[in-house]
């Protein structure tokens, strides 16, 4: 119910959605001084509120009820002073597949070399990357390219996995950054980016579908709408991700078509600056959306 118009205030609020929660302890502490049941019970209609989104997200992890995959999605920064950690960390994690994004000509080969025994089969377009398990195929670029930007882009691929369960088509994006500023959130780009992909993903005529990736927006932006309204997203995991110094928002994001994302989690920090994600993924479930 919150306007994007001024200053994108919707997505602004969307984007820590969940932090929401910590204004019902205020609430809680403000009725316990005043002592008084009215305000506790009234308390009880935003609770139920939180609850309703966000509750189901704290249960335990339910167990695999059938064939499935175990994913990892990383930024692993251009920036990153030690890549060879990095891809032991990620080869370590027990994944089918691992997408990747930002990567650099110089650190590409250190990601190879590491991730090569474990995940033999790889493909990269521009900046973004995937190393899976199983056989890859038919992979192309997908042209999310804003019509602002001039330079060369490239920051999105589709291929598909060869599992042992069947054919995946697997998708992996870098969308454009956000920025939040004196004028409000900025993200017409990353909106726009979203829309390409969103068209892309609709005329996906395989299913399951996966997309992982560092999409800049959390499941609960409207800005990304394009992608959750065709999408299934985690149904328990917070799995903040961003900044890896203190993670207030998941940014990262592992979605799923004709296949339910049952759990997603967070590992252990790399010298990146967002944190990696974890999620494992059931296929054959139809489409699941978080809430």
């Amino acid at each position: 119910m919150v306007p994007n118009i001024p200053l994108r205030m919707g997505s602004s609020l969307e984007s820590f959605l969940p932090w929401l929660g910590l204004a019902l302890v205020l609430l809680l502490v403000l009725a316990l001084r005043r002592r008084s049941a009215l305000a506790l019970v009234a308390l009880l209609l935003p609770a139920a509120a939180w609850a309703y989104g966000f509750g189901g997200l704290l249960l335990p992890a339910s167990s695999p009820g059938g064939p499935g995959l175990v994913v990892v999605q990383h930024n692993v920064s251009d920036d990153n002073t030690d890549p060879a950690g990095t891809a032991r960390a990620l080869a370590g994690a027990g994944a089918d597949l691992i997408a990747l994004e930002e990567l650099t000509p110089a650190a590409l080969p250190v990601y190879e070399e590491a991730l090569a025994a474990g995940h033999p089969h790889h493909t990269v377009r521009g900046t973004v990357g995937l190393w899976s398990r199983h056989p890859l195929t038919d992979t192309r670029t997908l042209d999310v390219k804003p019509a602002g930007i001039k330079e060369t882009w490239s920051r999105a691929l589709r291929t598909v996995v060869r599992t042992p369960h069947g054919d995946v088509a697997a998708y992996v994006a870098h969308l454009p950054s956000v920025r939040f500023r004196v004028t409000g959130l900025a993200s017409a780009w990353r909106d726009e980016s979203a829309v390409l992909l969103g068209d892309a993903v609709a005329a996906e005529k395989l299913n399951p579908v996966v997309l992982m990736g560092d999409l800049n927006g959390t499941v609960d932006d409207r800005g990304l709408a394009p992608l959750t309204s065709r999408l299934g997203t985690a149904l328990r995991g917070f799995a903040f991700s961003f900044p890896a110094a203190f993670p207030v928002a998941r940014i990262d994001q592992v979605m799923a078509r004709g296949a339910r994302v049952e759990h997603i989690d967070t590992l252990p920090a790399t010298t990146g600056d967002h944190l990696p994600v974890r999620a494992r993924i059931t296929l054959g479930t139809g489409d699941t959306a978080a809430r």
